[in-house]
């Protein structure tokens, strides 16, 4: 089932156009990587997905439904969950009411207990601090609340950028196994991630994003191997 649709989306900020022309998809049950360097519009692709910003032409369909006139919050209410650059944790208040902020819609909240358990099943450092202000947590642990935070809303397809963006290597590996038991319980996802190669290893497939433009799209193990996304991206010949 195809999931989300982006067909010749462009999009910018006031007069600079920063995306041109994207056509991309994600199928339920999907894990698509945007690969790219800084500056080539991944972020804005993201935004653009959530409603935060809006297309200047093109269509973008969720589950076959047109989301050009339909709000950001509106898009969250539907299934569409963003974990931005910085998590956008409220530090101040606790890791019980940043769960609780996850999970507005009618639907979430008539199962919110069984959503926090579900959450702190998984991350059980989160139950054992959950009366804790959000502040008090490490890089890692705010990680692991953003990833919980988005969980509440039962999300059909979670968004996530850079989420290893600041963490110590041994973190990271425990944030992508816990992307890749989401991807197990059939969660999908659209990751932008600043290490490639965890990203194209938990993804399916992959697009290659350059100055606003798809230039590359190819299933994960293809990109791994491609010669020029090596020296570009990865550093490698």
């Amino acid at each position: 089932m195809r999931l989300l649709e982006l067909d010749k989306v462009c999009a910018g900020y006031g007069d600079l156009r920063v995306l041109f022309d994207i056509d991309m998809h994600i199928d339920q049950g999907e894990v698509v990587a945007l690969v790219g360097s800084n500056g080539a519009g991944k972020t804005t692709a993201l935004r653009t997905i959530s409603g935060e910003i809006k297309i200047t032409s093109g269509s973008i369909k969720f589950m076959g439904s047109d989301l050009a006139a339909i709000p950001a919050y509106q898009r969250a209410i539907m299934g569409v969950s963003h974990i931005p650059q910085g998590r956008g944790l409220l530090g101040s208040l606790s890791i019980t009411d940043n769960l609780i902020l996850g999970s507005y819609t009618k639907r979430t909240k008539a199962r919110r207990g069984e959503l926090m358990e579900s959450v702190f099943e998984i991350f059980p450092i989160l139950k054992e601090r959950k009366h804790l202000p959000a502040e008090t947590l490490s890089g890692g642990q705010q990680q692991m609340l953003a990833i919980g935070r988005a969980m509440m809303m039962e999300p059909d397809l979670l968004i996530l950028d850079e989420p290893s963006l600041g963490l110590a290597p041994i973190v990271v590996d425990e944030v992508f196994r816990i992307l890749r038991a989401l991807k197990e319980k059939g969660t999908s996802m659209l990751i932008i991630e600043q290490n490639l190669v965890k990203a194209l290893q938990i993804a399916d497939r992959g697009y290659v994003l350059e100055t606003g433009h798809v230039v590359l799209a190819d299933k994960s193990e293809a990109l791994i191997d491609n010669a020029e996304v090596r020296k570009a991206y990865l550093g490698v010949v």
